[in-house]
Formats: C-alpha cells, structure tokens, sequence
C-alpha cells in the first residue's frame, strides 16, 4: 500500500554511488513508493534542501565521493530535518565508529549490506509509519491549540465586555457620557507605554492594567443617586459617603469569584482602591503618601483628574486645555509624583486630542 501524507511526501530518496544498488532499492520500494536518487552526497544533500521536494525517507550510503553519508547527515541535522525526514543509512562497513556516530546525530536505522529485501521493506515501511502518524498527530494537536486559543480570546474578550459593560453602565448612571473608562484607559495605557512611568512593565501587564483601570469607579453603583447625580456641591456627610465608592469598589471586586483567577484582579482592586490618594498624603480612603501609592495607581488617578476636568460633569462645565494644564501643574486637584506630572506633560499633546470629537471636551 503506498505510504502518503496530507503533504503529498510519498516519495522515497535513495543516495548512492553504486547504479546498481540504486537498482535494487528502486526495485524494493517501487511498487509502493515513488523512487528519486542521486548519485552522490553532494547532489543526495541539494535535492534533500530543495523546498520543492518532500520525502518520507531518505537511504543514504556511506561511502561515497564528493560528500559522504555521514557529512550529510549532519548537515540534515544542523538544519533540524532529521526530526522531519527519517534517514536511513546504507552500508558495507561494519564501523562502530560510524555507527554510533549515525544514531547519536538522529538516524533511524543502519542498514547492513547485503540487505534482504522483505526486511529492508518493512524496517523503512514501519518507521514512515511512525514518522506520518507522529507529523499526524502534531497536526492534529496543533489544530487543537488554535482553536483552544481562538476560545479563550473569545472568553477574554466576553469577559471584557461585560467589565467594560458594567463600567460604562455606572457612567450613565452618574450621567456622564459614556465614554469616561475608555479615556482613562487609552490614558493609562499610553501613560506606561510612551513614558519612564511605565518603565520595567511588560507589555502583557501594561495591557492588564489598562483594562483593570476601567474597573476604577466600580463602587459608585453603591453610591445614592442623591449624591451620586447631585448638581450641587457635596455637604461633608455626602462627600463621606461618596469616598466609599474606593473601599466598596474592592468589595464588590473580591465578590466576584471568577475575577479572582484573572490577571488583572490585583491590578483592578489596587486601582478602585487607591485612585484617589495623593502623592502628599492627603488622598483617600488610606492617606497614603509618595512612593506607597502603585505606579498604576497613580496614572489612573491623575488620568481621572485629566478626563474630569476636560469634559463636563453633571456638577460643573468642561474647562478650557490651558485651564486643566494650570490646575493639574499647580496642584489644585490635589498633589502629584513630580516624575508623574513630567511623564504627563510629555505627552499631554497626544492625550489631548482624544477630546477633539468630543462636543461637551474643553475647548482647544
């Protein structure tokens, strides 16, 4: 039965200088192989790298001019086809030198001269057998892995959605725009890509920390819609009430059991927890000071600063860019890491006109 697999390798390459040992091999595999030789190593070795050509084995002999068998061998194994080609080879010597040499680089079999046809057959037949079943099955195997990973970029990307859902479902319920979780984090994200504020971060963290920062006001939906969507200044007593949304966003946070397995669950809860603390100490709900507060706390917070004073609110109207510019630089919403402030003035031109397309954005 001819040997053949998906990629069409059902030929068989015999290298050999002696015409008729060609002969007889030819006459051994013709009737279930399709037979290709050369009569050297050199010429064996072209057809072997040749892209176009496709074997499922390749009898080499040993002793032959231009390049030897051996030479060729480790050619093949330089370039990692003796793990795609198996490779047999052919000789008269009984070298144990040789031998031992042709098995440590990676041949299958050593084939004594003269051989006896029938055992020639079925020690080559038997291992293309294998060789085609293994390719076999790290196609199949790899089909798997793609469509695992084509599944869990869809879990990955549902479960950003309904973070993304939820975030965005809590802007309407403040009567903001909608738009808000997305801005702080492309801010983020372009904070600890474009800056040394995010320098020492993966890539892979940076991406987790941007889709957690989306998560920073989670705590507001605790919050009541007499405080929450006040026109007004907040009393004092409402103001408290407001600052809970910090502590209950990690509450809500570490209910949800399936977040606790994600990435990006210490980023989220770090985050809603700590957004509002101030590089002097004087934040909230912990009063942490300087370099206690994370890096990513500290971009999202003034990330949050930047969005609510850009675009305009239920209790105020958007500012002007200079205006925003002067009241973050001077500290009158509140003090931040110097290296931060540097960072984000670096590239408050680019952050900026995110807010072009935006109708109620300060005005440019």
């Amino acid at each position: 039965m001819k040997q053949c697999d998906d990629a069409g390798r059902n030929t068989i390459l015999i290298v050999d200088d002696d015409a008729i040992n060609r002969a007889i091999l030819r006459k051994i595999f013709s009737d279930s192989y399709s037979v290709a030789e050369a009569v050297n190593g050199r010429q064996g070795l072209e057809k072997i790298l040749n892209p176009k050509n496709h074997y499922c084995a390749v009898l080499l002999d040993v002793v032959m001019p231009e390049m030897n068998g051996i030479e060729v061998v480790r050619k093949m194994e330089s370039v990692g086809l003796l793990k795609q080609i198996p490779v047999f080879l052919i000789t008269a010597e009984a070298n144990d030198r040789v031998i031992k040499e042709a098995y440590q680089l990676g041949v299958m079999d050593v084939i004594k001269k003269p051989y006896v046809s029938f055992v020639v057959m079925r020690r080559v037949e038997s291992v293309i057998e294998l060789f085609e079943t293994r390719r076999h099955l790290n196609h199949v195997v790899e089909k798997q892995q793609i469509k695992l990973l084509e599944q869990a970029k869809q879990i990955i990307e549902l479960n950003q959605g309904m973070i993304e859902a939820l975030a965005t479902a809590i802007e309407f319920r403040n009567e903001e725009s909608g738009g808000h979780v997305q801005r702080i984090s492309e801010i983020t994200r372009m904070m600890l890509e474009n800056t040394s504020i995010g320098k020492g971060l993966a890539q892979e963290d940076i991406d987790d920390i941007a889709l957690a920062s989306i998560m920073h006001d989670v705590g507001k939906i605790t919050i009541p819609d007499s405080i929450l969507t006040k026109p007004g200044r907040l009393t004092p007593d409402e103001y408290e009430v407001m600052k809970t949304h910090t502590t209950k966003g990690v509450a809500i946070l570490e209910s949800i059991p399936q977040l606790h397995d994600s990435r990006i669950f210490d980023y989220a809860c770090d985050i809603a927890l700590h957004h509002h603390e101030r590089w002097d100490g004087k934040g909230y709900p912990e009063g942490l000071q300087g370099s206690s507060i994370s890096p990513w706390a500290q971009v999202v917070s003034l990330a949050d600063v930047y969005d609510a004073l850009s675009c305009k609110r239920v209790y105020k109207t958007s500012y002007s860019r200079d205006m925003v510019i002067e009241m973050i630089g001077t500290g009158q919403c509140g003090s931040f890491n110097p290296r931060l402030l540097d960072s984000f003035f670096s590239i408050e031109d680019q952050l900026s006109q995110m807010y072009q397309s935006i109708p109620e954005a300060h005005n440019f």
